[in-house]
């Protein structure tokens, strides 16, 4: 089953109330996401979707980073020599 922009928007809400108000959903969106919502909404969400629940806990804010796309250049063989630990060798004594 597809998820609204609505679905979501009203899932959020639910989570919201039961999560300031009972501590043993509390307790469940933290250590099982999925389960979590299922019970506040009735929805299933794939199981393959991750999902992670954080403690509002001052002094931290989260962000979540874009995906890579990188330089789109591949490393030379030299880059990677020295990135292996195959770089500049050194006389001992």
């Amino acid at each position: 089953m597809k998820w609204t922009r609505k679905d979501l928007d009203t899932a959020m809400a639910k989570i919201e109330e039961l999560a300031s108000t009972d501590m043993e959903f509390r307790k469940l969106c933290l250590s099982d996401p999925h389960t979590a919502i299922k019970e506040a909404t009735g929805k299933d969400v794939d199981p393959g979707y991750k999902l992670k629940f954080l403690e509002n806990e001052g002094g931290y804010e989260s962000f979540v980073l874009p995906d890579f796309k990188g330089s789109g250049e591949e490393l030379s063989d030299a880059d990677l020599d020295s990135v292996a630990g195959g770089g500049t060798k050194h006389k001992i004594g």
